[in-house]
């Protein structure tokens, strides 16, 4: 009987363990799953910090952008004025004897025009024959120079013309060719203008007066709005010509194309 006994309640005692083992595995299982769900729930805080943080970084920003827009404004602004006040110094340097050199569209605007300053006489050395046929030269030219200065530009152009048609090779040929151009060059026909300065740079490229021809060039190439070509010749008075009223005024005038390309 007794040897009955024992392995019953040695079965009995495994059957009675068998439920609480597997309930410890449950509550292991159980455990890790809610390990798990807080892990996941600890992720999904860090991402809404760092989501609150990225919001916070664009609004930082945002205003940075807002600040600099500001701040540009204030730049496009101020480089206006500055083209003003450039712009109406140029003017002021140009009044030696042309209209300032505007946009094209300005061609129908009425603009006060000074006289143009009074033009030395080229020296003439020779026998006195040849002086005394100079001096029908010079009372051409004088003739022609004379309507410039009292602002009758259509006369004066065609009187130059007439003086270069007789004496296409004179003592004052270079001075007409010149004052010629600055005839169209007031009454803004550019293209007419600039003929006639290039002319003069192409016969006489070392006369006195070809700084200032060149000079007109750039300015009638500005007026015809032709901004690149107007910078390319402007640049080559600087280079060509330092220190000259001519060189002072095309860089002004550089500085003037420059800051109306901000407007």
């Amino acid at each position: 009987m007794r040897r009955l006994i024992v392995p019953i309640a040695v079965a009995a005692a495994l059957v009675a363990a068998a439920p609480v083992s597997a309930q410890r595995a449950s509550l292991a299982d159980r455990v890790a799953a809610l390990e798990q769900q807080a892990a996941g729930n600890r992720g999904n805080v860090d991402l809404l910090n760092q989501l609150e943080q990225l919001r916070r970084e664009v609004t930082a920003l945002r205003s940075q952008v807002e600040e600099l827009q500001q701040q540009n404004e204030q730049l496009k602004a101020a480089g206006r004025d500055q083209y003003l006040d450039i712009d109406g110094r140029l003017n002021r340097l140009e009044q030696g004897g042309a209209l300032p050199a505007g946009p094209a569209g300005d061609a129908g605007a009425s603009l006060p025009v000074p006289p143009p300053p009074a033009d030395d006489a080229p020296s003439i050395h020779g026998d006195p024959g040849l002086l005394a046929r100079g001096a029908d030269e010079r009372g051409a030219y004088e003739t022609a120079f004379d309507a410039l200065r009292s602002g009758e530009y259509a006369r004066s152009a065609e009187l130059f013309q007439d003086f270069l048609r007789q004496y296409p090779s004179g003592s004052y040929a270079p001075n007409a060719l010149y004052w010629l151009g600055e005839s169209y060059y007031v009454t803004q026909s550019y293209e007419l203008a600039q003929q006639q300065f290039q002319a003069l740079i192409d016969r006489y490229p070392t006369h006195d007066k070809a700084p200032g021809a060149l000079l007109k060039i750039g300015l009638s190439q500005y007026g015809q709005q032709e901004l690149d070509a107007a910078e390319s010749t402007l640049s080559q008075v600087v280079s060509k010509f330092p220190g000259t009223d001519a060189a002072r005024t095309a860089d002004d005038r550089l500085r003037a194309i420059q800051l109306g390309r901000l407007r």
